[in-house]
């Protein structure tokens, strides 16, 4: 707009300075937000479970469960912590970040034959190895919890399902147990208003990048599964669903669900998938029939261990409810077993987890040949100084390489250890691994590990 016109124009003669910024501060001026009815959170997004796991895939455990909700006319929606990018493809080349676009593709597609529509992808890195905390490293653990905790105050579940967070022969993804990790820790921080303010600011102007206007969400219950390789540990532990039970909305049994909608994960089964398809009905039905067990993880709610997945959950919100820790560390010097193992003992104490399932043995499996890796650390937390001695056991045809065998220990002093033992190619498949440690020729501590070697599997 010419300047010189208005001026022109104008019974009153307004400084062209003035005018200025009065055109520079109309556009600013036109974005802040004019006051409105608040709106309530959009019910598109309301979910009665949510699901979060780490890839494409993952679904499998529970699918024939979902199936089952949804028939009960539950709103499921699904998280994937990474797009799979890191699997292999038995469909063509693509493969890293392009592999991961397909396999979120299967997956939708997979989700949508069940009827579940809402599926979010977050930005964590496919990393295959048997280590929680390098999968956590990889996702930025910090990052990871924020985008976490926004899908669970965008969704507002009721009920949250997981993986287990433990570690176990058969389960022992790390991006699995990260998933699960960071699932527990959105239940116990989503209603925490000081918790990631800046997603439950209101918006100041329209076009707003920052502030979310979000609201706080405690979820009621949290429970895991696992497809552990013994699976009988976990009886007992939580509600259990059959799957043989026919579909009133589909005519067809939830397992027959489950299996069908896991045909479209081809880049990753295909082999199996073509075979199953030349199955008859009653060996389809053996692969597929089993119950789906549910792990109890903790309910804001009441019910009981066993009880139905929605046992004491009513509509109306519930307040913020913060851990509370169970149990201390001892007060005395001792060795104990560090790295997922160990974390795994501190994250159910700080998130009152105690009682879940747990190996019996600390347990790990790797490759014939494999070096094993065994993290300890050593404490005295005890009022005076030690010295404490470790020594390390191995079956006969294993090699333990020299660690460090002697500490001397101020009171609140720790060191940590790692034990490297070299497994043979061929000949045993399972061993135990002892480490003692000894103060004033007084055991301290023993760790103990089960190891099992076998062909193929996940880097430790």
């Amino acid at each position: 707009m010419d300047i010189r016109l208005i001026s022109r124009t104008s019974t009153m003669k307004i400084p062209s300075r003035t005018l200025l910024v009065s055109l520079l501060v109309m556009p600013l001026a036109a974005q802040v937000l004019k006051p409105t009815p608040a709106l309530p959170p959009d019910n598109r997004l309301k979910a009665d479970i949510l699901l979060v796991v780490a890839h494409p895939d993952d679904e499998t455990g529970v699918s024939a469960y979902l199936a089952k909700l949804l028939d009960q006319h539950k709103r499921i929606e699904v998280v994937y912590l990474t797009h799979g990018e890191a699997g292999h493809n038995n469909m063509g080349p693509e493969r890293g970040i392009s592999l991961g676009a397909v396999r979120e593709t299967e997956v939708r597609h997979s989700l949508a034959s069940l009827g579940i529509d809402n599926v979010w992808f977050l930005d964590g890195r496919d990393t295959p190895s048997q280590n929680v905390l390098q999968s956590l490293g990889s996702w930025h653990h910090g990052l990871a919890l924020e985008e976490v905790v926004r899908m669970v105050r965008l969704t507002r579940p009721e009920v949250i399902i997981t993986w287990l967070p433990g570690f176990f022969i058969g389960e022992n993804h790390g991006d699995h147990q990260a998933s699960s990790v960071l699932a527990t820790e959105a239940f116990d921080t989503a209603g925490d208003p000081a918790i990631f303010p800046a997603q439950l600011a209101a918006a100041t102007k329209i076009n707003e990048t920052l502030l979310e206007g979000l609201r706080p969400w405690q979820p009621k219950k949290i429970y895991y599964f696992s497809d552990a390789q013994e699976q009988d540990q976990f009886k007992d532990s939580g509600p259990t669903y059959v799957t043989t039970e026919i579909s009133p909305s589909h005519n067809l049994p939830y397992w027959r669900l489950a299996m069908d909608a896991f045909s479209f994960h081809l880049t990753q089964y295909r082999d199996y998938i073509e075979g199953l398809s030349k199955k008859k009905p009653e060996e389809q039905k053996s692969d597929w029939g089993d119950p789906v067990g549910l792990i109890f993880g903790k309910s804001l709610v009441g019910g009981s261990r066993t009880g139905d997945v929605f046992e004491g959950v009513t509509p109306a919100p519930i307040p913020f409810a913060r851990a509370i820790p169970s149990g201390e560390e001892p007060a005395h010097a001792s060795l104990e077993l560090a790295g997922p193992w160990g974390f795994y003992d501190v994250f159910r104490r700080e998130h009152a987890l105690t009682q879940l399932p747990k190996a019996a043995i600390p347990e790990i499996a790797i490759n014939h040949g494999q070096t094993l890796q065994i993290p300890l650390v050593v404490r005295n937390n005890s009022p005076a100084p030690q010295t404490i001695t470790l020594s390390v056991t191995a079956p006969q045809t294993w090699t333990v390489a020299d660690y460090t065998s002697s500490f001397s220990l101020a009171p609140g002093e720790l060191s940590p250890v790692l034990v490297q033992v070299a497994t043979p190619a061929t000949d045993t498949n399972t061993g135990q691994v002892k480490c003692r440690a000894e103060s004033r020729q007084q055991a301290i501590g023993e760790v103990e590990l089960h190891v099992k070697l076998r062909a193929g599997g996940l880097p430790q």
